[in-house]
């Protein structure tokens, strides 16, 4: 796996202080973008909430997530979570250490009290004394949240007093792109009442032994009030991937004012993606959870196509200077303002989220716009399938036939792509195990790559080529 050092530099640690009259949570921020550009430690909020414990916990559960490891717990993970303020709410979000879940916080409105909010994204610093301080909190005492320097000449110093190296791994920067390209896919499946919430979430596993998926995928379907377990995919299923995965809502139950879970469209066989969205006052605390408990998002390779598609990048140049941190995106309007037409307004989106640039919101089912606080083209760049594919095409490994088909020779062995309604499928081992679950293969990657290429040019008389032979090569 991938890793650099990342380094988060503070100009203070985070810290809650106060008496019982009224309590200061002091969160720290550092290296974010703001419309000003880049800043050491942006401010963004500064007001009294809304419902003061439910926000503590709320906030303790997405850094549960940015520390935690569901899959082969090893070393623990120590990823600060990010901040997005979007004008009018906050948005705190985290993957864990193994990118299986994604944990976000919306900090609504009307929880901040309609105080000013500013925009931009960061990192906010969440220490272990400052969790021990939040799962002590108590009662519902006023709580005045400021994320950035309590002065803006704090910026100034010399250097830092806080600094945290930690390693950031590629796989974790692409599961932000990943994430928001599945959720876009999903549909509200279930809704249940506070009551019901609580006592189906509380009969959930908090951990597992075996930190795998041996037993098999679990499902959920809706039952009256409730869900009820199944071992398969019935009409209206809900998979429910590593149930222990959800640990980190067990902090918000009291509070809890509902619970609405949403899956993908469709009633397929294979294990799904899943999300699990707990109703908050002022708030919304959403788990997503991949596919299985040992599959990181950043394998799935729902974004490969917008990578390697020349004509979203220069959309998503245009699109990106329209953007202004707002909560949500209007892609009908974005078409307006950009003269392009909406369906390639919504692959510019989704290219945007490759590089961390927007985020999916389900509840409102909208986009959002961040700024990631690190270099997100990391992501592109050490794609494994994604440089494969361009290799491939550098090499004139693809030929084409004219007829939709190729064959693209890899190593010592050659494989037939084939398109058929707009999708292509390949005589791969990677496509006979996974048949476009998780996006294309390296050689049906290359030769879309190359359909674009020649898809103007007058055609020339075909290459014959080579015969394929079975195989495997991702």
């Amino acid at each position: 796996m991938t890793r650099t050092a990342h380094t988060f530099a503070y100009a203070g640690p985070s810290a809650l202080t106060g008496d019982g009259t009224t309590r200061l949570l002091g969160l720290e921020t550092a290296g974010g973008l703001t419309p000003a550009g880049a800043e050491a430690h942006p401010r963004f909020f500064a007001g009294f909430l809304s419902g003061p414990q439910a926000a503590a916990r709320a906030l303790l559960a997405v850094a549960d997530v940015a520390g935690a490891r569901y899959f082969r717990r090893t070393d623990r993970a120590s990823l600060d979570p990010v901040v997005t303020a979007n004008g009018d709410r906050l948005r705190f979000e985290s993957f864990s250490g193994c990118c299986g879940v994604y944990a976000r916080l919306d900090v609504l409105p009307e929880a901040l009290r309609d105080a000013d909010t500013g925009h931009g994204t960061t990192n906010v610093d969440v220490n272990n004394p400052l969790r021990e301080a939040l799962s002590r909190l108590a009662g519902e005492e006023p709580l005045h949240l400021r994320v950035g320097p309590d002065e803006l000449a704090v910026t100034t110093l010399d250097g830092p007093v806080v600094e945290k190296k930690v390693p950031l791994p590629d796989r974790w920067l692409r599961g932000f792109a990943e994430s928001q390209a599945i959720t876009a896919g999903f549909d509200l499946r279930a809704e249940l009442t506070a009551t019901e919430a609580v006592r189906y979430l509380r009969t959930l596993p908090r951990s597992s032994s075996g930190g795998g998926a041996a037993g098999g995928p679990l499902w959920v379907v809706p039952a009256g009030r409730t869900l009820r377990p199944s071992t398969r995919p019935l009409p209206g299923a809900v998979c429910l991937p590593g149930p222990e995965r959800l640990a980190a809502l067990q902090r918000v139950l009291r509070q809890a004012t509902g619970l609405r879970v949403y899956g993908p469209r469709g009633d397929g066989a294979a294990p799904t993606a899943s999300a699990w969205e707990v109703l908050l006052p002022g708030m919304r605390l959403t788990l997503t959870l991949s596919p299985e408990a040992d599959r990181g998002f950043s394998g799935e390779g729902s974004v490969l196509e917008a990578l390697a598609n020349d004509t979203a990048a220069e959309d998503a140049e245009l699109v990106s200077v329209l953007l202004a941190w707002e909560p949500r995106i209007d892609p009908a309007d974005l078409a307006d303002r950009s003269g392009l037409p909406v369906d390639r307004v919504r692959a510019a989106l989704t290219r945007l989220g490759t590089a961390g640039r927007v985020g999916y919101d389900l509840a409102e089912a909208a986009y959002f716009h961040r700024e990631l606080p690190y270099d997100a083209r990391r992501a592109e760049r050490h794609n494994p399938r994604l440089v494969a594919a361009r290799a491939l095409l550098e090499q004139g490994a693809v030929v084409l036939d004219g007829a939709g088909t190729a064959v693209v020779a890899s190593g010592e062995r050659r494989y037939r792509v084939r398109e058929s309604g707009g999708a292509l499928s390949c005589t791969c081992q990677w496509w006979a195990d996974y048949r476009g679950r998780r996006g294309p293969c390296k050689h049906a990657l290359a030769t879309r790559m190359a359909l674009r290429t020649t898809k103007n040019a007058t055609p020339a008389a075909a290459t014959p080529a080579p015969a394929p032979t079975p195989g495997d090569a991702r």
